[in-house]
């Protein structure tokens, strides 16, 4: 945009001094001193006070000072800060063990306070009501309906404290060990300078989208002998905590292995069982995608790692500094407060932007608390896929910002089943900047990279949604699970969206981060569904940017199906997800008929 200041790039590299100095920065130990003088002071006062579970105004009197508790607590960077350590460093043993320590104190913290909730859930049923109506307690309404929904499923405090303290060892550390061993690794591959040279994860995934052939094919064969090489490793860990899962879910009386996601982002079952049947109704439409993407590129069809093959020029070089400067250009159209977010987190170092050895792969956005920093790793290789998912992280990162300006450290955070709203809006609305000046060839190059994108995030995280509900399904029946069988069950899953181009998905599910966070991938569908809505009542009157702007800064105050609601969007409507997904269909009409209308068909 003409006349708009530019943004200096040079820091590529995370600036954690705003948290700890260095690892062994002495604010540490001030830091637990404090949180346990603090944690002294709220337990002995409220361990044997039970007046806040008969009445609202000591309830509310008690949760302004956990409130305080939990800013304290936040403010304490040690966990943040060796979390985003070893996400740079995943080899480094000394990393390792801190962020261990740091994690096992946090829990220990943590778990003393925990008998607040667990008493706060055990207010009678018949007097939740005047709980939830009372003028004082408004400010932690959805907080305390939040806990009463939780409350059927906790344990005993010492049943809950062994819970936590038992998730390191056996979950985190397990999946850890797998990330570790693959982020380590390189293999010879095939470069688009045409030289064989080691590639690590991250470099041979963006390999397998090269426009070469021959890369493509050397990557992906690098690829699929990488994640082979250690799928014994990877069955073991999964059998693991599978049997944990198992475990805490029989203790808590789960119905079925999906229900405590769901009850965790505060969402109804029956509305991700619409939106997981309504995509596997519309499961055609994701193949004829793949077959049109097959035809442009020259092939009959395309192979499982090459499945994020670009078309066209949409394989141009895209510098950070490009990327940076686009998002910039886009978000300010949208509304300028998005624009100065970029801007000062870009130029204050809160982005880590390239692959090196031993970083952990892929991109994320981590916040903390309102008080605190947000971060944004990405792994940028100077593709148009980088400028989209800078696009994405950041609309996480708008959506933190905006949640820490507005909310209190009780409300911060988001749902999962809204988390990929804001990230995809954004998202979206790049591309459509770039459409906006494009003629109708490089009309067809991102349209193929949006649908591209679309049906990854949609059709293909159900697709791994439906492999877990049958992993951990087959896994309760059997009590074990061998790596054959869980190839075959993914290879399934990825053929119910791909159809004839799933050939070569075979241990693929080895390196899959999300099947490790147990049930999380559906919200990547709903999300872009939802966002879809949002962005086409954007297109329609602009000023619907203020009720988006309400939506991403209300945090964990409202469930989900109220702040939509209030959008006038009804997610518990089975039609509003095959509307979605009929609009989709639409696009990849509109698609197919520019290609037809270009001679690529």
């Amino acid at each position: 945009m003409p006349g708009m200041t530019k943004i200096d790039t040079s820091k590529t590299s995370w600036d954690l001094s705003p948290l700890l100095s260095g690892d062994d920065d002495p604010a540490i130990k001030d830091y637990r001193s404090a949180i346990t003088a603090a944690t002294d002071s709220f337990e002995n006062k409220w361990r044997s006070d039970k007046r806040f579970t008969r009445d609202p105004a000591v309830l509310a009197e008690a949760l302004k000072e956990l409130e305080a508790w939990e800013t304290l607590k936040g403010n304490g960077n040690e966990a943040f800060y060796f979390g985003l350590r070893s996400a740079q460093d995943t080899v480094d043993p000394k990393v390792k063990a801190r962020d261990n320590q740091s994690t096992d104190f946090a829990k220990s913290i943590h778990n003393r306070l925990q008998f607040f909730n667990l008493r706060v859930g055990s207010i009678d049923a018949n007097k939740q009501p005047a709980f939830l109506s009372a003028p004082e307690l408004q400010p932690y309404k959805h907080w305390l309906e939040r806990v009463f929904a939780n409350a059927k499923y906790r344990l005993s405090e010492a049943e809950e404290r062994i819970m936590m303290l038992k998730s390191t060892p056996a979950h985190s550390q397990w999946v850890q060990m797998t990330d570790t061993f693959i982020s380590k690794e390189e293999r010879e591959a095939l470069h688009d300078d045409g030289k064989q040279a080691p590639a690590n994860l991250e470099q041979l995934l963006n390999l397998a989208s090269s426009d070469k052939k021959d890369v493509r094919d050397s990557a992906g064969a690098a690829l699929s002998e990488l994640f082979a090489s250690y799928a014994d490793v990877a069955e073991a860990e999964l059998n693991a905590i599978m049997t944990n899962k198992k475990i805490d879910d029989e203790l808590r009386g789960y119905a079925r292995p999906d229900q405590a996601r769901h009850i965790a982002d505060d969402v109804d079952s029956s509305v991700v069982d619409a939106l997981a049947e309504a995509v596997a109704a519309h499961g055609g439409v994701s193949e004829r995608f793949y077959d049109l993407k097959a035809k442009l590129v020259g092939q009959s069809k395309l192979r499982y790692p090459e499945r994020g093959v670009g078309y066209g020029s949409v394989n141009k070089q895209y510098t950070y500094d490009d990327s940076v400067q686009l998002v910039h250009e886009v978000f300010h159209e949208l509304d300028p407060e998005f624009a100065e977010i970029l801007k000062y987190m870009v130029e204050g170092g809160q982005l880590d932007v390239y692959p090196t050895k031993g970083k952990t792969g892929g991109a994320f956005c981590a916040g903390m608390s309102p008080t605190l920093p947000t971060y944004v790793m990405l792994n940028h290789a100077n593709k148009l896929r980088n400028v989209t998912t800078l696009a994405h992280e950041m609309g996480h990162a708008i959506n933190d910002e905006l949640i820490a300006k507005h909310q209190t450290a009780l409300n911060y955070g988001t749902p999962t089943s809204t988390a990929e709203v804001a990230s995809t809006f954004m998202e979206d609305f790049v591309l459509e900047r770039l459409m906006r000046e494009a003629d109708d060839d490089m009309k067809l190059v991102l349209r193929v990279e949006q649908l591209n994108d679309t049906f990854a995030s949609i059709h293909r995280q159900i697709a791994c949604y439906r492999f877990e509900r049958q992993l951990h399904e087959a896994f309760r029946e059997t009590g074990y699970m061998a790596k054959d069988r869980i190839d075959e069950l993914f290879t399934g899953a990825m053929k119910s969206y791909l159809g004839k181009h799933a050939d070569g998905a075979e241990n693929w599910w080895v390196y899959w981060s999300h099947i490790r966070m147990f049930f999380y991938v559906y919200s990547y569908a709903g999300g872009l569904l939802i966002s879809k809505s949002l962005q086409s009542k954007v297109r329609r009157d602009k000023a619907f940017i203020g009720k988006v702007k309400r939506f991403l800064s209300t945090g964990l105050s409202q469930s989900p199906k109220e702040i939509f609601a209030d959008m006038d969007i009804d997610i518990t409507d089975k039609g509003f997800w095959h509307e979605g997904l009929a609009e989709i269909e639409r696009q990849l009409e509109e698609t197919e008929a520019l290609a037809r209308k270009l001679g690529k068909l």
